[in-house]
């Protein structure tokens, strides 16, 4: 306190607590809600999408309602102006030959303090009012308001102060109003107002019931809301009718197609009629017999084409076998001869090697065709096959100028599978990234997760064309058939790969670009007998993705 004042310090106003309490209650019962509302409305609008039946139907509905509404107001406006309009001119016109017929009887009064005046006037309201023609309620005044007088005489209602403005300034004025006369309810009433212009000026006010206009507009409104309802529904059921005469044909063409796709070649759709939709289904038919013949024609050169390879494969073994114990002969003795004989031994002796590796090759996919291929299981260490499969190609990788680098984890990678068709695997995919790499470096990726172990194989070489990535485990598929060709490949290996990653139960994949390089990714699970869900090498390459990257993946059946 200072100079005898005292000083109010003003306190900062805490927000109440129970307020801040009951906020978070509202803000987490509308998020509650809104939740709640979300997942009631899911299937409903996942039906919707599923459904082109029910989205015709509801946006014919829709579309229907939106009509039916507009129109409804429109007639309704219209009929209901027209009524009053036409009541307004009667009551106007009526009102007039009323204030003619009070003139004749007013005309002699000058005065408003006339003791007669009072009792004319009650007389010609009541006259006036009692007759049919006229309004059954009626005011008469005087002009400056003295003496007013009404039938029924216990009818205590007053027009508008606006009516009275426009009746005072000499016009014949109506207006619409709601008015409780006669004990009655309020009711809707025209007001008609008019001045008589005499010795004493009058103003008389005719109140005209409008119950009946009421009551007709009531009954067109009840009338126009059913005929709207009975019209949308019927359009509804239209809709969903001639949606339905639509919708079954194509959705028994999907069945079908489903049934065709699953390999059931002999499912048609039932023609019916000769309309567009019997034409649909014929047309379908037609399709779908052409698909089987084909399939069957190319089932059946398959078959033809497997069951050569198969013979020529085992065909060619004995007399290999005989041209084999020539040549290791010739071979042996190769020093004994002259210069240009010893030469075209060595020549022989590497192309019978070839020989016979085509040989096992096409011996191989037979087995693979004819079912008979199996495994033999060994717990090894893949980082280890990798490790010498790169070794026994250094020889390749030097000639081609190309550096071979592995990179493993340091403890071993154990895990159960044939070591001798992994190590055929690694074989295609390094040899085939050397000869493709261009010269550029070559690196063997190994990782592991809990369940599975893969073996990556990254060239920066020429990559591959758009659309070669589907293509690149065909049997006889080569990418660039004029490439000059180092290991003289067959166009074998890399479908032998797939078949041997398969009966794996794993992956084969792959994933180019031009220009930027191949990457192949296998992967295999550490227990036999399990199947692989993820690799722990993702399938992509260095760098930014771009449109023209092409993907291919091939996976267990």
């Amino acid at each position: 306190m200072t100079g005898g004042e005292d000083r109010v310090r003003e306190r900062p106003v805490r927000p109440d607590p129970r307020r801040r309490l009951r906020s978070r209650r509202l803000a987490l019962a509308w998020r509650r809600t809104a939740r709640w509302a979300v997942r009631a409305a899911r299937p409903l609008v996942d039906r919707y999408r599923a459904s082109l039946q029910l989205r015709v139907v509801s946006s014919t509905l829709i579309a229907s309602t939106v009509l039916v509404l507009i129109f409804s107001f429109v007639v309704a406006g219209s009929v209901t102006s027209g009524l009053l309009a036409e009541r307004k001119d009667t009551a106007v016109e009526e009102t007039l030959n009323a204030v003619e017929r009070a003139a004749e009887q007013l005309g002699t009064y000058t005065s408003s303090s006339d003791t007669a005046l009072a009792t004319a006037m009650q007389r010609i309201v009541n006259e006036l009012a009692e007759d049919p023609v006229y309004a059954p309620v009626i005011m008469l005044r005087t002009a400056d308001g003295d003496v007013t007088r009404s039938h029924p005489s216990s009818s205590d209602v007053q027009p508008s102060a606006e009516l009275q403005e426009d009746v005072a300034s000499g016009k014949t004025a109506a207006q619409y109003g709601n008015f409780a006369l006669e004990g009655e309810g309020a009711m809707p009433y025209l007001v008609v107002g008019s001045y008589i212009d005499l010795s004493l000026d009058f103003e008389l006010y005719a109140f005209y019931p409008l119950e009946s206009q009421q009551d007709a507009i009531s009954l067109l409104r009840t009338n126009l809301a059913l005929a709207g309802v009975a019209l949308v529904l019927l359009l509804g059921v239209i809709a969903a009718l001639v949606t339905r005469l639509v919708v079954t044909p194509v959705r028994e063409a999907a069945r079908t197609s489903q049934r065709l796709a699953a390999g059931l070649l002999h499912e048609r759709m039932e023609v019916r009629g000769s309309d567009d939709l019997a034409r649909l289904a014929g047309s379908f038919n037609l399709m779908a017999e052409n698909l089987q013949s084909q399939i069957r024609r190319l089932e059946e050169m398959s078959m033809m084409q497997r069951r050569f390879t198969s013979d020529v494969s085992h065909e060619l073994r004995t007399p290999l076998a005989t041209i084999r114990m020539a040549a290791d002969l010739l071979y042996d003795n190769r020093d004994d001869f002259d210069p240009v004989t010893k030469r075209s031994t060595e020549l022989l002796q590497h192309e019978i090697d070839r020989f016979e590796d085509l040989l096992q090759e096409l011996l191989e996919i037979s087995r693979f065709d004819s079912g008979f291929a199996s495994l033999e299981v060994d717990a090894v260490d893949v980082g280890r096959i990798a490790e010498d499969v790169v070794e026994g190609l250094s020889h390749l990788a030097s000639e081609c100028g190309v550096e071979v680098t592995v990179s493993r984890p340091k403890r071993r990678v154990i895990a159960e599978v044939d070591p001798r068709r992994v190590q055929r695997i690694l074989r295609n995919l390094v040899s085939n990234a050397i000869e493709h790499a261009e010269g550029k470096p070559v690196r063997v990726t190994v990782a592991e997760s809990d369940t599975a172990v893969a073996v990556a194989v990254r060239d920066r070489g020429v990559g591959l064309k758009p659309g070669h990535a589907d293509r690149v485990f065909d049997r006889f598929w080569r990418a660039d058939p004029s490439r000059n060709r180092r290991t003289g490949g067959t166009g074998l290996g890399l479908a032998i790969s797939l078949e041997d990653a398969k009966l794996h139960s794993g992956t084969l994949q792959a994933v180019g670009e031009q220009g930027k390089g191949t990457l192949f990714v296998l992967t295999l699970p550490l227990q036999a007998g399990n199947r692989v869900i993820t690799s722990p090498i993702p399938l992509r390459l260095d760098g930014p993705r771009s449109a023209g990257k092409e993907a291919a993946r091939a996976t267990q059946d």
